[in-house]
């Protein structure tokens, strides 16, 4: 059974009218919702308002991959969390980035880029599955349509991907490497892009089963733990010698 947790930026009925018309309990509950297979998947919801943003080492200890959702919160992630979660999936933790997560600063820190892309409000969008014998891509059509998503577009600076396994393509012309793997130490990253809050991507049948694929893909095969993988201890003792703030601006924060 995998252990998902999945991360959101906002506590239970925080989110304002839009999100609540189109996910009436909530977007973290529906994407939770999409891991019910009981005999795959466990799953805990846990959100930035949370002490630690909810992602104390308890709970990174205790999860096989991370679902992350954000959007205008970013910055409101402290430095030494977003260090935590980047050590964990060094140490075999998986971690799946949607949407807007590509600003988020554990994703830039996993990726080291700005991870910076061209968007624009609702379009149509296909996704083509580029890599059909990837397992994220088990059981996906090669191709299948969004009818309203929010466009995302080159160039998106990101380090050149294990696999990029989809490709969208935007009604006005655009495309967008839409979902992409990389490996970390021993976790794996998936980025996937469909999933605009006020769009109904998360309940379109492929995506789902895209992002079910992720999070068994994902799940470590192999996990340190202990004194064998840095802790919080450890993470304060990185930031103690200053060595966050060395880091460029973009590494763990929005330009």
């Amino acid at each position: 059974m995998v252990k998902v947790t999945v991360w959101y930026e906002h506590a239970p009925g925080d989110e304002n009218e839009a999100v609540m018309k189109m996910h009436p309990n909530g977007l973290a509950d529906t994407i939770a919702g999409i891991f019910g297979d009981k005999d795959s998947f466990s799953v805990r919801k846990i959100h930035i308002d949370m002490p630690e943003c909810g992602l104390t080492n308890e709970v990174l200890n205790d999860t096989d991959v991370l679902v992350w959702w954000g959007h205008v919160r970013h910055g409101d992630v402290p430095n030494e969390i977003a260090e935590r979660v980047r050590l964990a999936v060094n140490c075999g933790m998986g971690f799946i980035g949607l949407h807007s997560a590509h600003e988020s600063r554990p994703f830039r820190a996993l990726m080291g880029t700005s991870c910076s892309l061209w968007w624009r409000d609702d379009e149509q969008e296909r996704v083509w599955c580029v890599d059909p014998g990837h397992p994220i891509a088990e059981g996906v059509p090669p191709c299948f349509d969004l009818a309203r998503e929010e466009m995302y577009g080159e160039f998106f600076d990101i380090p050149a991907p294990d696999s990029v396994v989809f490709i969208g393509w935007f009604r006005s012309g655009e495309v967008f490497r839409s979902g992409c793997c990389w490996t970390r130490g021993l976790g794996k990253v998936f980025y996937f892009q469909p999933g605009h809050e006020t769009n109904p991507s998360f309940f379109d049948a492929n995506v789902r089963r895209v992002l079910t694929n992720g999070a068994k893909w994902a799940a470590p095969v192999r996990r340190k733990s202990g004194i064998d993988c840095p802790t919080h201890d450890a993470v304060e003792k990185i930031a103690a010698e200053g060595r966050l703030n060395e880091m460029p601006a973009w590494y763990y924060t929005k330009n």
